[in-house]
């Protein structure tokens, strides 16, 4: 009856947390869609320190990290990835932060930090993906040789029929190289 009793009680607070996590992140959400950042800060300050292991605060990372970036602010971009990379619960949502800094990374220029960032360990789904992005990196380095054998790879590991094994493809073609 004892332990019953502790997997209803357990039971209990997961649901609680829950529903305690996705009104943070509903608030979250609210406070991107008003674009007022003390809001956001706020908001998924207050996720993190509350239920930082819960998907609802990887999740709303990800929002805080993309609302960021479109308008520019790529530090806050990368403070959010950042911490959904380090502390999400999912290695496909981990793995989904570390490929999108990546290209934040890209943006600022720090190459190196970026292949770091796809260096790290990941689900294989995301293969194609990293070495697709290396190879964008590669190209952003000047150095033609290493972003070919990364798209080439990227190709491979990109299932036939995809459409995104066309842009592959376009970009090896632009590299004066041809699938065969």
């Amino acid at each position: 009856m004892g332990g019953l009793a502790a997997w209803n009680g357990y039971q209990y607070w997961q649901n609680r947390q829950g529903a305690q996590a996705g009104a943070l992140a509903s608030a979250v959400e609210a406070a991107v869609n008003s674009g007022d950042k003390g809001r956001i800060d706020q908001a998924f300050g207050d996720l993190r320190s509350s239920y930082g292991g819960t998907m609802q605060a990887a999740h709303a990372g990800l929002l805080v990290a993309k609302a960021a970036s479109d308008k520019g602010q790529l530090d806050d971009a990368k403070a959010a990835l950042t911490w959904v990379a380090d502390n999400a619960a999912d290695d496909g949502l981990k793995a989904t932060a570390r490929v999108r800094l990546a290209s934040v990374l890209m943006s600022t220029q720090a190459y190196d930090d970026a292949l770091k960032q796809l260096d790290a360990k990941m689900p294989t789904e995301f293969d194609a993906v990293v070495a697709d992005r290396k190879g964008d990196i590669y190209v952003l380095k000047n150095e033609p040789a290493k972003a070919i054998e990364s798209y080439r790879a990227a190709y491979q590991k990109t299932v036939s029929g995809v459409e995104y094994r066309n842009v592959i493809s376009v970009k090896l073609n632009a590299l004066g190289e041809e699938i065969k």
